[in-house]
C-alpha cells in the first residue's frame, strides 16, 4: 500500500507598505522587486497600509489616488491576486479591532521607546497623536491576524518586529498558544539607494528635494536627468572607495540593476569619465522600470479590474483574519455573536 505523502504546509509571509507617496527605486530595489519571488516560496500576503498613513495628515484625495497607484504599482511588479492576499488594510476591520485589544497589552515604556515615534514627534511636533504613539499594536496587529511565521524586513526595522514578537508571547503566556510568533527574515538586498542629491543619506518619499529620488512612475527623461545630475566628487575615476559616497551609490544601483560585480564595473569605465557612467546609470535604471511601467499604466486605464481585485483580496484577508480574531475574543472572555 502506497504512503500517502502530505505536502508541507509553506511558511506564511506578510509585507505590507503606506500609500504615503509613489515607491521609490530604493523601495523598489530593496523590497519590492524581491517580493514576486517570496510567491514561490511562501504563502504570502501583501498589504496596502492605509491605517497607518493617516498617523501624519493626509490630504484626502491624494491618499486615495496614492492608494490606487501603489496598488496596481504592486501587481505590476509581479504580485498576483491569484497567487497572494493583496489588500488593502482599511477593508479588513480585523485589523483595528485586533489593535485595540493588542492595546491592552502592550506596554506604555515599550510604544515610548520606539524610534519611529521619536522620529516623528519631532518631525510633526504640531500633531503628536495617540495613533502615532500606539502605531506598534496596529502594526502587531497586521501580522499576527494572519498567523505569519516570517516578516521581510531590513537590518534597521528590526525594532518593529520585536515589540510584536513581545506582544504575541506575552499574550499567549497568560492564555496559551493563540499566535504564532513570528521571525526576520533580513532581506538581503542587492543596493542600499542612497540619495541622488545628497548620497549620506537614503532615498526616502519624504525627500524635500526632488532631485534626489527616483520615483517609479517618473518618466524615463525624467529619471536621466536626475542621474545626469547626480552628485559625485571631483576625482572622476569610477571605483568603489571610501569618501566617494556619490559614486558608491551609483555604482550600486548599477550593480543592482545589472548583476554586474564592483571589479566589473570598474573595468568597464576604466579611463571614461562620470558623465558616461551616469548615463549608463540611468539608462540601465530606465530598461529595469520599462516594464514595469508599462504594466502599471495599463492597470490604471482598468480602475475596474482593479476594484474587483482588491476586493477579492479583502475577502480573502477578512476570511483569515476572522478565524484569528474570533479565538482571541473567546480568549479574552468576549461573548461571540
Amino acid at each position: 500500500m502506497a504512503e500517502e505523502i502530505k505536502k508541507e504546509r509553506k511558511k506564511r509571509s506578510l509585507s505590507l507598505i503606506q500609500p504615503t507617496s509613489v515607491p521609490t527605486l530604493g523601495n523598489y530595489l530593496g523590497a519590492m522587486r524581491g517580493w514576486k519571488d517570496f510567491q514561490d516560496d511562501f504563502d504570502t500576503v501583501f498589504g496596502i497600509a492605509d491605517l497607518h498613513s493617516i498617523t501624519v495628515r493626509q490630504d484626502p484625495q491624494k491618499l486615495r489616488t496614492q492608494t490606487t497607484q501603489l496598488y496596481a504599482l504592486l501587481m505590476a511588479t509581479g504580485l498576483d491576486p491569484d497567487k497572494s492576499i493583496l489588500f488593502i488594510q482599511s477593508h479588513v476591520p480585523q485589523h483595528s479591532q485586533l489593535a485595540w485589544i493588542l492595546n491592552c497589552y502592550t506596554q506604555f515604556g515599550e510604544l515610548s521607546r520606539m524610534t519611529q515615534f521619536k522620529d516623528k514627534s519631532q518631525q510633526h511636533s504640531d500633531n503628536v497623536n495617540a495613533g502615532l504613539f500606539t502605531y506598534p499594536s496596529l502594526m502587531a496587529a497586521d501580522i499576527l491576524l494572519y498567523q505569519a511565521d516570517v516578516v521581510p524586513v531590513g537590518v534597521d526595522q528590526k525594532q518593529h518586529l520585536e515589540i510584536t514578537r513581545d506582544i504575541a508571547e506575552r499574550f499567549n503566556g497568560i492564555y496559551g498558544n493563540v499566535f504564532t510568533v513570528p521571525e526576520a527574515y533580513i532581506t538581503k538586498t542587492a543596493a542600499k539607494v542612497m540619495s541622488l542629491a545628497d548620497p549620506t543619506r537614503k532615498m526616502s518619499k519624504s525627500d524635500p528635494n526632488p532631485k534626489g529620488t527616483v520615483y517609479l512612475t517618473d518618466e524615463p527623461n525624467v529619471i536621466m536627468k536626475k542621474f545626469k545630475g547626480a552628485v559625485t566628487d571631483s576625482e572622476m575615476s569610477v571605483r568603489y572607495a571610501e569618501g566617494k559616497d556619490g559614486i558608491n551609490n551609483l555604482m550600486s544601483i548599477y550593480s543592482a540593476v545589472t548583476g554586474k560585480t564592483f571589479d566589473a564595473i570598474e573595468s568597464e569605465f576604466a579611463g571614461k569619465g562620470y558623465g558616461d557612467f551616469k548615463t549608463a546609470v540611468g539608462e540601465a535604471v530606465v530598461a529595469e522600470l520599462e516594464p514595469v511601467q508599462k504594466r502599471y499604466n495599463e492597470f490604471m486605464k482598468d480602475k475596474a479590474y482593479l476594484q474587483e481585485k482588491w476586493t477579492q483580496g479583502a475577502d480573502l484577508a477578512q476570511r483569515v483574519s476572522q478565524r484569528t480574531l474570533d479565538k482571541v475574543m473567546k480568549k479574552v472572555g468576549f461573548v461571540l455573536k
